[in-house]
């Protein structure tokens, strides 16, 4: 029959007097009080290994600073997780890891990490751009690592996200902060599914900022067209920016296709520009059919650059390909500023084409490289209507002809009589 403990009492800890060797007083159900020769008190509870059956010890902190009361807390606590077959001392372990980590997953750490995997993922048959990548890192290091940045996750709050935020969104920059808040949830998210922490609770924070205005991107209308051609054609633009401008102009590709175009991918023999995916911002192939005012074009760029692989090389290192921004700076500068931007181009042609009235809307939407958002509409029409787009493209070519020799009517913009209309269904059966 095992000895009986009688319980320790305070008076007997505190009176516990140091000996030449250290030695336990025991409260009973594995609970002991070491007292070492310096006077030092320790709690200790002893247990048998669940698994290895070894004897085992198990460290409880000091007293007076853990009192009898809490101490035997303790031990009640790892002698109920050694009969659940858990190594107490293994337990603390895992859960003094687990706090570690907690508190090493800053945000910037965990941001870094969150960038990495999302930077390989696939969306839409492909990943996101290096300048995309960069971009979402430059806006956190910005505006949320100088302030949370070293912030463990589980101690970041709402409230105080917030109040970083606020200072960005009261300079105006309403739509940064909107994207910030879409960012920082991502990275939450993903930190959540980790295991790195159990909730998020930055879920709600966008809701404390006003939605920023939709500003559409400045254009004219097709009638304004003489001025802008007149413009290109007069004004001291650099011959490369002002070919890039008209490429853009009668291609209606947007800005980074047209100056990422190289000579390997126009086929001369079916007057067609091969647009390869990586190049698209929707990551699929497009075809452009070329007319004479776009082969015209390539015609006064290749004493240029026909030996390069760009046809629109940049202005100081001609291996590469020309600033997007390029044909923006010359539109700014020469009178249209706030008025009129180089994605516009895609604007008159679609406003015009539109109201013209005799092209389908299927035509027009791919000439635009525009994917249909349906994916069941999508799965069925592959086509790229490579043949109703030569119309339109031929017609717009025409159109910009006109208005840069002044002979641009009211006529070649309006509506013609029913019969002349170009009809076609989309889908199909």
């Amino acid at each position: 029959m095992p000895k009986k403990v009688t319980p320790l009492s305070h008076t007997q800890l505190v009176n516990a007097k140091p000996r030449e060797r250290e030695y336990n007083l025991s409260d009973g159900n594995g609970l002991q009080c070491r007292i070492k020769p310096s006077g030092a008190r320790f709690w200790i509870f002893t247990y048998q290994h669940p698994h290895t059956k070894k004897r085992s010890t198990l460290g409880l902190g000091s007293f007076p600073e853990v009192s009898l009361v809490a101490a035997r807390n303790r031990g009640r606590e790892a002698r109920e997780l050694v009969e659940q077959g858990i190594d107490p001392k293994e337990h603390r372990n895992e859960l003094e890891h687990m706090e570690a980590e907690r508190h090493e997953a800053t945000l910037q750490v965990v941001t870094g990490k969150w960038l990495l995997v999302k930077s390989e993922q696939i969306k839409g048959g492909r990943k996101l751009s290096s300048k995309t990548v960069q971009d979402i890192k430059r806006s956190f290091e910005l505006h949320i690592f100088p302030k949370l940045g070293a912030t463990p996750l589980h101690k970041l709050t709402a409230q105080g996200t917030i109040a970083v935020l606020r200072p960005v969104y009261e300079k105006g920059s309403k739509e940064t902060v909107k994207r910030l808040c879409q960012r920082i949830n991502e990275v939450m998210r993903w930190a959540t599914n980790v295991g790195l922490v159990t909730a998020n609770p930055l879920a709600g924070i966008t809701d404390a900022f006003a939605a920023p205005d939709v500003r559409h991107l400045p254009s004219i209308r097709p009638e304004q067209l003489p001025q802008l051609m007149q413009t290109l054609a007069s004004a001291s633009i650099k011959h490369t920016t002002r070919q890039l401008a008209l490429w853009q102009l009668h291609t209606v590709v947007r800005p980074g296709e047209a100056a990422q175009a190289r000579w390997s991918e126009i086929d001369e023999v079916n007057n067609t520009w091969l647009v390869p995916s990586k190049t698209m911002k929707m990551r699929e192939r497009h075809r452009v059919p070329l007319t004479p005012s776009t082969l015209a074009v390539l015609a006064a760029m290749r004493p240029i650059s026909g030996s390069r692989e760009f046809i629109f090389p940049g202005d100081r290192n001609p291996q590469i390909n020309a600033n997007r921004q390029s044909v923006n700076t010359a539109l700014k500068r020469h009178g249209f500023k706030g008025k009129l931007v180089a994605s516009g181009f895609r604007k008159i042609f679609r406003t015009g084409a539109g109201e013209k009235g005799i092209f389908t809307f299927e035509a027009l939407e791919r000439a635009l490289a525009h994917t249909e958002k349906n994916k069941v509409v999508r799965a069925y029409d592959r086509g790229d209507y490579l043949e109703q787009r030569r119309e339109v493209m031929a017609w717009w070519s025409e159109l910009l002809e006109r208005a840069f020799n002044g002979t641009l009517t009211a006529a070649d913009l309006a509506p013609p009589t029913p019969e002349n209309v170009i009809s076609g269904k989309f889908g199909g059966t």
